[in-house]
């Protein structure tokens, strides 16, 4: 017995990633019930270790107090560890979704390391850390999200010395990620921030903080397809490790990789417009590429080499 109270945990998840993620939600009903309610634990830690990140609510901006009443980064993401370490413990943490990463620890076999990847993630944020290069830039997106795709992996069940899938994984995440830097420019400049790299910005002679000066949006589009097609690479490394998954398991990150993969190519389409409005998928198309991704599955994958900066070369970085 773990002393913990699934059903309800399992609920509180449940309603974190419909409110979080309708794009994550969506592909997490594919799996068998085990599988999904071990990914909607994951996904309450992940989701609550960034709103505590970035004092937001589900990815939302909180109402805070009056000035000076907010928390300094170190002391966020020092809540962050704190809490972590208690989950990890099998202590109770009081905040369901640290206790869902509990939980989880003691039905999968995830790791202390696999953990500390993606609260590194958190430390580079707090720190406001910068990528100088296109390395920095693959590292960042390795530890908030691609070290996210290892400990998704073994939520599937994938074992710990199966090397080349967790690799895969890995891509997976990245791939994400990547899009999620092209697409959210505007909105991590609003914030103070930049994760394309500044090599990438002193090429195109884009000034540090002017990357969304109206003038320099043309200059910033090359940037961003170079993005995309790094991108595109992680992702169809990604596509040959589904295919070693059950198949539903297999369906559902097939379905996650075309929802996330559209959004990225939307941007890179839209050019100079990208960030005229904030890009998404609809349910209409949600669906559509879910369908899609039905045929895939039942298909044998392209064949794709792992990216030239794959997980152990990361990693290696990182430490």
């Amino acid at each position: 017995m773990t002393g913990y109270d699934r059903p309800a945990l399992i609920a509180a998840a449940r309603q974190s990633i419909r409110k979080g993620s309708k794009s994550f939600a969506a592909a997490s009903r594919l799996f068998d019930r085990t599988t999904r309610e071990r990914v909607w634990l994951l996904y309450a830690w992940c989701r609550a270790c960034d709103d505590i990140a970035d004092e937001q609510e589900h990815g939302r901006a909180m109402v805070h107090g009056p000035i000076g009443t907010r928390l300094a980064p170190e002391n966020r993401l020092a809540t962050i560890r704190t809490l972590t370490e208690l989950a990890m413990a099998g202590e109770k943490t009081g905040a369901p979704a640290f206790d869902a990463l509990g939980l989880l620890m003691r039905e999968v076999a995830l790791t202390r390391v696999m953990v500390e990847d993606v609260l590194a993630g958190f430390a580079l944020d707090a720190d406001d850390w910068r990528p100088r290069s296109e390395a920095d830039m693959l590292r960042y997106c390795y530890h908030v999200a691609g070290a996210v795709g290892v400990m998704m992996a073994a939520v599937m069940g994938v074992p710990a010395d199966d090397e080349d899938t967790l690799d895969r994984a890995c891509d997976l995440g990245i791939a994400f990620q990547l899009g999620n830097i092209v697409r959210d420019v505007w909105e991590d400049d609003a914030q103070g921030r930049c994760y394309l790299p500044v090599e990438w910005l002193v090429e195109a002679d884009i000034p540090p903080g002017e990357v969304t000066k109206p003038h320099y949006r043309k200059a910033l589009v090359p940037l961003v397809a170079r993005a995309c097609a790094l991108a595109r690479e992680y992702e169809a490394s990604a596509r040959v490790g589904a295919a070693r998954l059950t198949f539903r398991q297999r369906w559902a990150v097939l379905s996650a990789a075309n929802i996330y993969g559209a959004i990225a190519r939307k941007v890179e389409r839209l050019g100079p417009h990208a960030w005229d409005h904030r890009v998404s998928t609809g349910k209409a198309e949600k669906a559509g590429l879910v369908l899609a991704a039905l045929g895939e599955a039942r298909r044998g994958p392209v064949p794709a080499p792992n990216p030239t900066l794959s997980r152990s070369g990361l990693v290696a970085a990182a430490r």
